[in-house]
């Protein structure tokens, strides 16, 4: 049976764990993937390094090219795991619009957590301090994306267990597998 490109959202606030976990799904079923971090402007980038939140209208460009790369891969025949903080619905709706099935992984847990995470990794452009914003501006999964096939999963469990709940719960395949699973 042959179904529709397929395409992973690790999604959540900064320091959540997505790129960790989009790396190891994309490996384990050899699918594409993406940071949305990459498809950011310079500008976007320069605001958030100095600790300045991105509105609306810093987002709505980003997210429109991330789209596009989701539905370039599906019509390629790929299936793709990509990193995107989707934090409001308005988001993960212009996401889904993307040819194929969008089904996002919402990475929780609590602030503490998530604060100490990001004050331990180097090299990002994001401060710990703009938590706070991201936090304030996440509307987690409705009841209607978790019945669409979505989860939310407490990011208190190691890697390892998150990435075996991903594969049991959405019923994909633990080894190597192209696009018509």
């Amino acid at each position: 049976m042959q179904y529709p490109a397929t395409h992973l959202v690790v999604m959540g606030v900064a320091g959540s764990g997505k790129s960790t976990i989009a790396a190891a799904l994309s490996k384990q079923l050899g699918w594409a993937s993406a940071e949305a971090d990459e498809f950011h402007p310079q500008s976007n980038i320069e605001k958030m390094s100095q600790g300045i939140p991105l509105q609306d209208e810093d987002r709505w460009p980003w997210l429109q090219q991330i789209q596009k790369w989701m539905t370039e891969q599906a019509r390629a025949g790929h299936c793709t795991v990509l990193t995107c903080s989707a934090l409001k619905r308005s988001y993960r709706q212009l996401l889904s619009e993307a040819e194929g099935r969008v089904l996002f992984i919402h990475l929780h847990g609590e602030a503490d957590l998530i604060s100490e995470r990001m004050q331990g990794r180097e090299g990002h452009f994001m401060p710990p301090m703009l938590l706070p914003s991201q936090l304030a501006t996440l509307e987690p999964l409705s009841p209607e994306e978790l019945a669409a096939g979505s989860l939310r999963l407490d990011i208190s469990k190691s890697p390892e267990q998150l990435i075996e709940a991903i594969l049991a719960a959405l019923k994909l395949p633990s080894d190597r597998a192209n696009c018509a699973h």
